[in-house]
């Protein structure tokens, strides 16, 4: 059974930051590309990060540029997402998501096979 738990959400103040992390069991985690999306309320899962399977892609959503950075270990079978200079706007529920390397590399949320169960980050002023 496949299991992706992120950890690492809370509340801080704009200006601050912010660690997320995702715990990947039940699959071969270095054969998956990861993203890391959020979803504010009544707005829909819109794309943050992308890091492909063996690390040596990754994207930033424009909006998250030079703020965000994804990483992985595939040893530990973990993704993370280092949040700086956190905005009012990137309050929302963070997933992590799990796409196969040979399903292709896209960033739609649609093509992503398992996700977490999100972790909220609040921003503050």
């Amino acid at each position: 059974q496949v299991q992706l738990v992120e950890s690492g959400g809370g509340s801080e103040q704009a200006g601050g930051s912010l660690r997320l992390s995702c715990a990947a069991s039940g699959l071969s985690f270095s054969n998956y590309h990861m993203g890391w999306f959020r979803q504010a309320p009544g707005k829909d899962r819109e794309f943050v990060a992308f890091i492909s399977w063996r690390g040596g892609t990754t994207n930033v959503a424009d909006s998250a540029k030079g703020r965000f950075t994804i990483s992985r270990d595939n040893a530990k079978s973990m993704v993370y997402l280092q949040m700086n200079d956190l905005k009012l706007e990137d309050t929302a529920v963070y997933y992590c998501g799990a796409r196969h390397y040979l399903t292709g590399s896209g960033y739609a949320a649609r093509d992503f096979n398992f996700w977490g169960q999100g972790t909220q980050v609040t921003v503050s002023s």
